[in-house]
């Protein structure tokens, strides 16, 4: 497949996080200060959405999200919302709206986390409640507010 000249509108959101709950965020390279989870598009518009996360997740964190230990549940949830406008040009021409399919991602305490810096310059693991109110993103934090009814799904 040859690369897209934009973005597809279509993403997941995963949210990692260790059998107690807690989460890793990374914070973007593109916009200090804003910590999130685990986001990224599909490369095609067939790709399924769980090898789009399990590829997301590699390539940010290199976490391998059927790894030994790891558990990749879909969540069964989206959310659309408005592309931030300092985002905008990475979409066709009038593509305004994203939508966003979630996952959690359990993982080992004590998981090592390798960054692509290009996208990412500091993680952090935290209890989730404090991982929510750190997101800089409103999606996010309620995909973490959800984590503890969530974390017992399989993909």
């Amino acid at each position: 497949m040859s690369p897209l000249p934009f973005k597809l509108p279509q993403s997941v959101l995963v949210v990692i996080h260790t059998p107690a709950l807690d989460v890793l965020l990374i914070e973007r390279a593109d916009a200090p200060g804003f910590w999130q989870s685990v986001t990224g598009s599909k490369d095609f518009e067939a790709e399924p959405w769980a090898t789009t996360a399990a590829r997301e997740v590699a390539e940010e964190t290199g976490i391998a999200a059927h790894g030994p230990g790891c558990t990749l549940a879909d969540w069964a949830l989206e959310n659309v919302y408005e592309i931030y406008p300092q985002w905008r040009h990475r979409y066709a021409p009038g593509v305004t709206h994203n939508t966003e399919h979630l996952f959690g991602l359990q993982v080992p305490a004590g998981t090592p986390v390798r960054l692509s810096p290009r996208e990412h310059t500091a993680f952090q693991w935290l209890p989730w409640r404090a991982a929510a109110e750190r997101c800089f993103s409103p999606s996010n934090a309620e995909a973490i507010l959800w984590l503890p009814r969530l974390s017992n799904l399989r993909l």
